[in-house]
């Protein structure tokens, strides 16, 4: 239908013209009355418009805002609990048992209820096998880098203790369901993985107050953590 319509306007336009051709110069006197007419029509409106675009700002969106975030203080407090290890962690946070199906004794979360966020710890006994000692590092390995689907960024980083012990320390950047990860291990008793997460969807930039917070009770558990013999 459209290519019949402009069939139509051409073969329309053709017998204007031709018809223009008979009577041009009558067309011409007609022509010049019509062109006036409109100039004068069209004059106010041109200044009309002219001064809205000139007094109308350029829309400028607002930045995206993120709810303020309320951080407790930093004051921190011994493990009590019957563990082979012990550490200080946050007066704001509480120790849960781990209570999922496949949990193994000794596993446990550093919660936090106002910040909707916890530290998973899981403990493995090395029992002097450098083999089995070989599995959990890999396992830490691996447990980090199925994030990398939605990472976008990964940064390893090795750290001594203050308390003397080495451990493996991973940051993620990115919408991720955990942003630190960690393990140690004294090499021949003892090891312990950690994992920091939130129970909320948010985006990283949202949550950044909270990681970085979050971030240095890590490293204060990490420097603070002793094992028992």
């Amino acid at each position: 239908m459209y290519f019949n319509q402009m069939g139509f306007a051409i073969d329309n336009g053709k017998r204007k013209m031709e018809n223009g051709n008979r009577g041009a110069g009558k067309g011409k006197e007609m022509g010049k009355g019509l062109i006036g007419s409109l100039t004068l029509c069209l004059l106010p409106l041109y200044f009309l418009l002219s001064s809205c675009s000139s007094s109308t700002p350029d829309y400028v969106p607002k930045p995206k805002g993120y709810p303020r975030m309320d951080l407790p203080p930093q004051t921190y407090q011994t493990l009590k609990e019957d563990h082979p290890y012990t550490f200080e962690y946050s007066k704001s946070a509480v120790i849960l048992p781990d209570t999922f199906r496949m949990a193994e004794p000794h596993w446990i979360f550093v919660a936090y209820p106002s910040l909707n966020a916890s530290i998973q710890l899981t403990y493995k006994s090395v029992q002097n096998n450098p083999q089995r000692l070989s599995g959990f590092i890999n396992d830490a390995y691996r447990l980090a880098g199925k994030h990398q689907v939605r990472a976008t960024g990964i940064r390893e980083q090795v750290i001594k203790t203050k308390s003397g012990q080495t451990a493996v320390v991973f940051d993620l950047a990115g919408d991720v369901p955990s942003y630190t990860q960690f393990f140690t291990t004294d090499s021949s008793k003892h090891y312990l993985r950690g994992a920091l997460y939130f129970t909320v969807a948010d985006k990283q930039d949202s949550l950044k107050p909270a990681i970085d917070f979050l971030r240095k009770d890590v490293m204060h558990l990490l420097n603070t953590l002793k094992w028992k013999k």
